[in-house]
């Protein structure tokens, strides 16, 4: 019978596979939101697994009332947004030309942007070029450097390339110019693309903490990821300005922050998921 579903071999260890992998992905989630709305005394005891106990909102109160974790909550969000828009305003423009089969060097150039995700200088040589610049303890020392990120640059090129290049020879009779053929024509029409690999640069640029810690040595414009680190690798107990022993789990405190350092990516993720879902298809067919 036409669209009976069926079980098979494949189907049942597919999702018997799918199934353990989501479990492993939920379960840290599900845990370490569990313990940040958890009452001190089950946190110490050990006895959160799954479910709160005790609902205690304590800790996020102590994370808002600090003013190390909401200012470094604001520096994340901006070196995000700064950072983010950077990236694709910079990949959009250079994969354009490099996109154009009669554009001069253009083997030439894609062979030095390969070479990039295999060799580079290191983090001394790039430290010391930001250096030069003056661009220590600022936000464009985290955005000018990583600027355009190759695989994405290769991404956007390819998405390009199959796109009518009718379109763009009807606007150049017309007489548009190169910018403008661009911004107001392969930009507005890329936005599965773009929404792609924004979601990537997004990511990368919430989860960076090894740029800000080598390029930012001033503390109050520290991101929400190397505040977070410090809470996690050294014992929060000593830091009498985030956590009361007497009153608050050092463990409440570190999973309340983690908690909400995902709200971003949670609250984005379901609005860009459709472009992401588009976007694994870029290149797969000429349109």
């Amino acid at each position: 019978m036409v669209g009976e579903s069926r079980l098979t071999v494949f189907g049942i260890v597919n999702t018997i596979i799918l199934t353990c992998v989501a479990i492993a992905t939920l379960y840290p989630v599900i845990y370490i939101t569990a313990i940040s709305l958890s009452d001190t005394a089950s946190v110490m005891q050990g006895d959160v697994f799954l479910l709160p106990k005790g609902w205690n909102l304590e800790a996020y109160a102590e994370v808002l009332k600090n003013n190390k974790i909401p200012r470094a909550y604001l520096n994340s969000i901006c070196y995000t947004a700064l950072g983010t828009l950077v990236n694709l305003l910079f990949t959009a423009i250079a994969a354009y030309p490099l996109s154009q089969r009669t554009f001069f060097g253009r083997r030439f150039f894609m062979l030095a942007i390969v070479m990039t995700m295999f060799f580079n200088a290191g983090i001394i040589p790039t430290y010391m070029v930001v250096q030069q610049l003056g661009l220590l303890d600022s936000v464009w020392a985290l955005v000018l450097p990583n600027a355009i990120w190759t695989m994405e640059l290769i991404i956007l090129k390819s998405f390009y390339e199959n796109m009518s290049s009718q379109i763009r020879e009807a606007a150049l009779i017309d007489g548009a110019s190169e910018f403008r053929i661009l911004f107001n024509i392969v930009i507005p029409l890329s936005k599965p693309a773009l929404a792609s690999i924004g979601l990537f640069y997004f990511m990368g640029h919430w989860n960076s903490f090894f740029l800000p810690l080598i390029y930012l040595s001033d503390k109050d414009m520290y991101p929400l990821q190397v505040v977070l680190r410090d809470m996690l690798i050294y014992n929060t107990e000593n830091d009498a300005g985030l956590v009361d022993r007497a009153a608050l789990a050092p463990q409440a405190m570190k999973n309340a922050t983690i908690v909400l350092s995902m709200v971003p990516v949670l609250m984005i993720y379901p609005f860009a998921q459709k472009y992401f879902a588009n976007g694994v298809m870029l290149g797969s067919e000429k349109g």
